[in-house]
């Protein structure tokens, strides 16, 4: 939550993380039960990032209080200064006639690769590569076969090939490289073939995205049943406490009289 923001409207989300903090204050006695219902009421009715902040703010946890970012923080860079690491690369070429060839997993890229395919087709994955250079050229030769070229997210590809009944294609992707990424030409000939660059992660990081989106999910879940449970628990007390009182001004009436 923002000081600068405060017309912003709240969201669940954000009313969770501030009953949250509340739960912690009264579990550790910095807050009575009279203030801890009175704070309660006022995050269920609160509706702007304004409304929210003043009921942590003298909580020591305040500052895990909801954050609403104006700007998108930048993309890590990883570690590609690491990945950059010099030298003659551990593999120049490949060919496939009427066969095919693949480069993967744990290589060194050298400044230049050459391929042929013909009649076949070949394979040159550089998402678990090391790279000679900051910028590498992978020179293709497609004739009535196929080349792919698989970068991870980050990288620049710059294609420079020529298509005659064939073509050079790149799919489209959504991410700007990374600072620090090595950059990648694609140069070569394809006469009734194909080279193809994909951007596309490894396996071992596409399943970490899953199951970080999957725990996430939890989470969200988790916290929204905790909410309603403190929800139903606040109402109960209420109706606990309207009843008290009711029956505190019953047995005095009777005096009264």
């Amino acid at each position: 939550m923002t000081d600068d923001a405060p017309e912003l409207r709240a969201s669940d989300a954000d009313r969770e993380r501030v009953t949250e903090i509340l739960r912690d204050a009264l579990a550790e006695g910095r807050l009575d039960m009279e203030e801890f219902e009175e704070r309660l009421e006022a995050t269920y009715k609160a509706r702007t990032y304004g409304e929210l902040t003043p009921i942590t703010r003298d909580l020591p946890a305040a500052g895990a209080s909801p954050v609403v970012s104006l700007s998108k923080p930048p993309a890590p860079s990883g570690s590609w200064g690491g990945r950059i690491v010099g030298g003659e690369g551990s593999s120049s070429w490949a060919v496939a006639v009427m066969s095919g060839f693949q480069r993967k997993g744990r290589w060194t890229v050298p400044r230049r690769f050459d391929s042929f395919a013909f009649w076949g087709g070949g394979e040159i994955d550089l998402r678990e590569a090391n790279f000679a250079d900051g910028e590498v050229v992978i020179n293709c030769i497609a004739i009535m076969g196929g080349i792919s070229v698989i970068v991870p997210p980050g990288v620049e590809v710059v294609m420079r090939g020529i298509g005659i009944m064939g073509g050079f294609d790149e799919r489209e992707h959504d991410m700007s490289p990374d600072p620090g990424a090595p950059r990648v030409v694609v140069t070569g000939f394809a006469f009734w073939g194909g080279v193809e660059v994909a951007h596309k992660v490894t396996k071992a990081e596409r399943q970490r995205l899953k199951e970080e989106r999957r725990q996430q999910s939890l989470d969200r879940r988790s916290a929204r049943h905790e909410l309603h449970e403190a929800r139903h628990e606040w109402h109960q007390q209420r109706r606990e406490h309207r009843e008290e009182r009711r029956e505190d001004r019953d047995r005095r009436r009777p005096g009264d009289h």
